[in-house]
């Protein structure tokens, strides 16, 4: 950071510079920067987390612009792996010419840096999401796999509603085939009873004859 900027890379950090909304119009940017308020607006307009605006306080006092930069220094730079050594805050606070343009130029490069990185970690995310989400998918975890899922299970319940009436024929068929079974028990048991009663009464005819039989060689 320390290699003076030709005329061409001045004209483009300018612009740089131009293309961001600060709340103060930029006259000189020596003096315009030295109190570190305006490279705090610079550090929030591309990340606005990284920054709390008051704590930063306008000034002309070389001691307060060194207080604003020495924060900046411990609070933001340090998240963009960036720091500036002591004599370099010194000689901004004082508007040497030229140490800011440097600062600002250190700067840039270091907030592209971290886009980068933030665009990365975002890019990273996104295809593990898409590759978790694609092997659910595969696996027939997935929501997209739902509707595809659903026919089974609906044709599933139609085969349980086919078996369910099989079924319940089959009961049918059988609880008519026990009653008819159970017609035909009762016919044949009541066959039977008739059968024993006849005997029965084949029995006491026959013991009747010999009764009288007996009677008769009594006599």
């Amino acid at each position: 950071m320390y290699s003076e900027l030709d005329e061409e890379g001045l004209q483009d950090l300018y612009a740089w510079v131009d293309k961001i909304p600060l709340s103060r119009p930029k006259r000189n940017i020596t003096r315009d920067f030295s109190d570190g308020v305006l490279v705090a607006e610079v550090v929030k307009f591309y990340f606005p987390r990284l920054v709390e605006m008051h704590n930063y306080v306008p000034a002309s006092a070389t001691h307060q612009k060194f207080n604003n930069w020495a924060h900046l220094n411990r609070k933001v730079f340090s998240k963009l792996n960036f720091y500036l050594p002591e004599d370099v805050i010194w000689k901004t606070s004082q508007c040497s010419p030229g140490v800011v343009e440097l600062v600002l130029h250190t700067l840039r490069h270091k907030l592209e840096e971290k886009q980068k990185q933030k665009l990365s970690k975002t890019t990273s995310s996104s295809q593990e999401l898409e590759t978790r989400a694609s092997g659910e998918k595969h696996n027939g975890n997935g929501i997209g796999n739902s509707p595809v899922s659903s026919k089974p299970k609906i044709h599933s319940t139609g085969n349980n509603i086919q078996q369910s009436q099989q079924t319940t024929e089959h009961s049918a068929v059988s609880l008519g085939k026990a009653q008819q079974g159970y017609v035909h028990t009762t016919q044949r048991d009541s066959d039977v009873r008739m059968l024993l009663k006849e005997k029965e009464q084949a029995l006491l005819a026959s013991q009747e004859a010999i009764k009288v039989q007996y009677c008769h060689f009594a006599m």
